[in-house]
């Protein structure tokens, strides 16, 4: 099972961008789904992750500017991101974990953000 990250890329301070991440194969029992980012010299942090009952959690620093979303059919994860600032910059992985607690991590896609 490999999970697939797409969307990334290079925009100005207040564009959006919108990134995809889906899993190539079964997984069973996915109840986690979420994005993280690691910034060079940073360690990585959480950005979103959304619940297999649709509960969101979102990291401060984008509360209000992204959006997470999940499509469970297609196991897909979406994090619409709106109002980018340059701090935004960092390289972002999606990962999902199932409810036994296994964690499946995508590649990653950069995403930068000019001012």
């Amino acid at each position: 099972v490999q999970l697939q990250a797409s969307g990334g890329g290079l925009v100005q301070a207040g564009g959006s961008l919108r990134l995809s991440c889906t899993a190539s194969g079964s997984i069973s029992s996915i109840n986690l789904m979420g994005w993280y980012r690691q910034a060079p010299g940073k360690e990585r942090e959480l950005v979103a992750f959304m619940s297999n009952g649709g509960s969101t959690n979102y990291a401060d620093s984008v509360k209000g500017r992204f959006t997470i979303s999940r499509d469970n059919a297609e196991n897909t994860v979406n994090l619409q991101m709106n109002s980018l600032e340059p701090e935004d910059t960092a390289v972002y992985y999606c990962k999902f974990k199932n409810i036994p607690g296994y964690e499946y991590w995508g590649q990653g896609t950069q995403v930068t953000v000019s001012s």
